[in-house]
């Protein structure tokens, strides 16, 4: 009997914590984001991206905020500008300890879609779609992110 409640004990954080992973977009936007980009989840990993001027900028980190080196991985981001406009694509190459950068000829708007593609490597290849200037939903929604937070205090009031 002992070894029962010793599993069950063992098996229950993995229960609780288990549905954490699963962030939708929805969600995302409503967390404040490290460097003030749009954060998607793709597979293991939380991707941020960051535009500015004519730059993309891509943090890499897990589902807790820490950072994956990104040194041999491979990106691409394919840009749609507006729903009339061609797709351009742009090289992602790994930069800094979990980053990825490109530059191209980017205009973006509110209708400007960026999708990613990241390859680490011996791992997967992930994509992620972006919606970089998509007004977020922080604030506007209240409840709806709350106690969802990565340090997972509204698991610690149940005690």
């Amino acid at each position: 009997m002992n070894k029962l409640v010793i599993a069950a004990m063992i098996a229950a954080p993995l229960i609780i914590f288990q549905p954490v992973w699963a962030h939708t977009d929805e969600q995302l936007d409503t967390i404040p984001s490290p460097h003030g980009g749009q954060v998607r989840a793709a597979g293991p990993y939380h991707l941020e991206l960051v535009v500015k001027d004519r730059e993309l900028v891509l943090y890499v980190t897990d589902h807790v905020g820490q950072e994956i080196k990104t040194d041999g991985g491979e990106g691409k981001a394919r840009v749609q500008q507006d729903k009339t406009g061609g797709n351009i694509t742009v090289e992602l190459e790994p930069s800094q300890q979990n980053m990825f950068t490109g530059s191209g000829e980017i205009q973006v708007n509110t209708e400007t879609v960026i999708v990613v593609f990241v390859k680490l490597p011996e791992q997967d290849a992930y994509a992620a779609r972006f919606t970089p200037l998509k007004p977020k939903t922080v604030g506007v929604r209240k409840g709806a992110g709350e106690g969802h937070h990565h340090d997972h205090d509204d698991q610690h009031e149940h005690h």
